[in-house]
Formats: C-alpha cells, structure tokens, sequence
C-alpha cells in the first residue's frame, strides 16, 4: 500500500507525538515506530496542540513544475469557458484561432480542476441498443417517456406516457414516484388497453428505464441516444400536446391531473383528428392499416 493511501498513517503519526509529549526521547520513539528521526520531529511539528486528533497525510503533488501553464493561459481557458459554454474540443480550436498555444489534454485538465469539466458518472453503464425498427405497423416501435411536474408549493409527481410511432396511439397515467416497477405496472396497463401487440420499446436513459425494467418487460427494449431528444421526437410532441389541451389551466394535483387525462386519452386516440395521419384519429388509422 502506498503511503499517500494508508489509511493507519494518521493514527500511527499521532501515536508518535504523543509518545514524545509524554518524555519519551525523539530517536526511542524513532526506533519504536521503525520511522526516521526527521519525519517523528516533523509529525510533532505538524501534530495539534491537544493531541487527541490524527495527523493527516500531506498530498505527495509537487507545488510547481517547469513546464506548469502560466496563469494567462488558464484565465484564457476559463473566460471562453464562460463565454461560449462549449466543450473542451471547441475551446481548445477557438484558443488556437487566437493565437494561444496550448494542447487539448492541458484545456481539460484546467476545466476539471476549476469544476467546469462535465465528467461522465461512474455510476452510468453503456446501453449496447439493437437498431431502430422500420415502423411499418402499430406496435413496432412504442416510445416511452416521463413528465416531470413541479407545483409552486415545492411537491413533484410525475406522468407516464407512452406512445405508438406509427398509429399515434398513446396512454398515460399520473403517479407519485417513478421507478423501474412501477414503469412496469404501467407498460401492462397499457398493453390490456391498447388493441395490437407491443414489439419493441424505445425509452431514454432515465433510471425508471433501467436493466431490470429491460429484463423483465418481455419485449425488445433500446434507448435513444443521449441528449438526442428528437429520438423521442413523436411522444415529445405527445407531451407537450397534453399539457397544452388537457392539463394547462388545471390546478396542479395528480387526482385532477389523473382525472382531466382520463377524458382526454379516448378523446386523442378515437376522436381527435392528427395532421401527420391525413386527420385521421389513431383508432381508425390503425384499423384502416390492419
């Protein structure tokens, strides 16, 4: 184990000092602990006054370097930052375009020690996602989405939706928490309601949408790309018809919220003429097809 990392130095260091406050001569405690005289005189030094907490571990980084960037550079790096609010690949071009010699790993590394650097989480892991069916038919590719709602006294609920790209068809329901379960629960109701079969799920990243939901959802499931909204672009603008007919002028309550999308969804999907299906409603769009 290295030194910088032994998580026993801090109790073993003030042990020492201690061991010198108490008469005990510098080289006795030297040869007791198997450390050099220096670093016991140096412990002393650092140690508190009262004696009871640890002497912690001094970071091994050096405080300069020859070839360390001068602090001109690293005010130019951070001001574009703030300026254009653009990657690190963008910075580094546009200082380049200025005249500024600097490498793009050197751009990085200002932006992570000043916290301006969006590092990916560890916690994350990479969706492998098969391709993108060809929508030919209702129920090839069903999207699935949430709605973050956010009421003025500080509560939040949420709204599953869930949409068929080719049909338009689409369900919704309100609910106090979103997890992988309860995503579950709601793709069942939706597929008892729905009249043709689910083949093949499309969600984002979020956590409702995780490994187990995919495990246990008995269809096909892959995600849409990262920051790629328009992956989604059919139940987007699903989401955004809703709020607008249905819950715009609405008190914000998930039992009036539940209540207002129950009327509306059999007026949306039987009644309600969409542009992108020559104003025909979902229903007799899919049962014209079929």
């Amino acid at each position: 184990m290295s030194y910088s990392t032994n998580p026993h130095l801090p109790r073993i260091r003030r042990e020492a000092v201690q061991l010198v406050r108490k008469g005990w001569k510098v080289r006795e405690v030297a040869r007791y602990t198997g450390y050099a005289p220096g670093t016991i005189s140096k412990w002393v030094q650092r140690a508190p006054e009262h004696g009871k907490a640890f002497v912690p571990t001094k970071s091994s980084r050096p405080s300069s370097h020859p070839r360390a960037l001068d602090q001109q550079t690293i005010d130019a790096i951070v001001a574009m930052r703030l300026k254009h609010r653009r990657c690190s690949e963008v910075i580094h071009h546009l200082l380049q375009e200025q005249g500024t010699i600097v490498s793009l790993s050197s751009v990085k590394r200002v932006l992570k020690r000043k916290g301006l650097l969006k590092e990916k989480s560890k916690w994350k892991k990479y969706h492998i996602s098969p391709h993108r069916p060809e929508v030919a038919s209702a129920g090839d590719l069903i999207e699935i989405d949430t709605i973050h709602i956010h009421t003025f006294d500080g509560r939040r609920f949420y709204i599953y939706t869930l949409l068929d790209v080719h049909s338009r068809w689409a369900h919704a329901k309100v609910t106090p928490r979103i997890t992988a379960g309860r995503t579950l629960k709601f793709l069942e109701e939706a597929k008892q309601k729905a009249p043709f079969s689910f083949k093949m799920l499309q969600t984002d990243h979020g956590p409702e949408f995780a490994k187990w939901f995919t495990k246990n959802a008995k269809q096909q499931h892959r995600y849409s790309r990262v920051r790629k909204p328009n992956d989604n672009a059919h139940l987007e603008r699903f989401n955004r018809t809703i709020q607008e007919e249905c819950l715009y002028y609405l008190k914000q309550s998930p039992k009036v919220y539940q209540a207002a999308i129950n009327q509306y969804l059999p007026f949306y999907n039987n009644e309600r003429p969409h542009l992108a299906l020559n104003f025909l409603p979902p229903s007799k769009c899919f049962q014209a097809i079929d």
